[in-house]
């Protein structure tokens, strides 16, 4: 179904990655919450019929994102990969955003 879209396959690869990451209880339950919003709300806004609907999953969906890197700031422990994945995922949702927009 949504095996072509980039962007929510690689937020799909990053609520993966996220969930082998090691940090207190209470900031993993909260990554995970968020890295699995970011998937779910590109997966809705990609079935939405007007670029309006879509954009507004889409934000979201890169709200979710910020949410994750805060996560990860948190961290007691630097996780440089997992860092740099959430950096390609927010730049492929800003392209994304940024597409629908103009």
């Amino acid at each position: 179904m949504l095996t072509h879209f980039r962007t929510y396959n690689l937020a799909v690869q990053f609520h993966h990655a996220c969930c082998s990451a090691k940090m207190p209880g209470y900031l993993k339950s909260q990554l995970l919450r968020a890295s699995s919003s970011i998937a779910l709300n590109l997966a809705e806004g990609s079935g939405k019929p007007t670029p309006k609907d879509q954009l507004r999953f889409y934000f979201i969906a890169l709200g979710s994102l910020r949410e994750s890197q805060a996560a990860l700031d948190l961290a007691p422990i630097r996780m440089p990969s997992l860092i740099a994945l959430a950096d390609h995922v927010g730049a492929s949702l800003y392209k994304l955003c940024q597409s629908i927009q103009s």
